[in-house]
């Protein structure tokens, strides 16, 4: 499963473990992805999608129909 959201692309970032004694070792922070199915009753089809948190709430704010349109028009 890719580590982008799909929606707003939030992906994988780079930082620092600092340790007590300020000793600083490379680790990656993961976006919060899972895979989730949404139900597109105007096409009466499902559509599965990987969505971070912050994506899950846009779905459901402009709905998955005007969401679909905006990420088909960024493609």
């Amino acid at each position: 499963m890719s580590k982008v959201c799909e929606v707003t692309g939030k992906k994988v970032m780079f930082g620092n473990n600092v340790s007590f004694s300020i000793n600083k070792t490379k680790r990656r922070f993961d976006a919060n992805i899972s895979k989730k199915r949404f139900y597109i009753p105007e096409e009466d089809r499902w559509v599965t999608l990987n969505v971070s948190a912050r994506g899950l709430k846009i779905i459901n704010k402009k709905g998955i129909s005007a969401v679909l349109k905006e990420i088909n028009s960024k493609k």
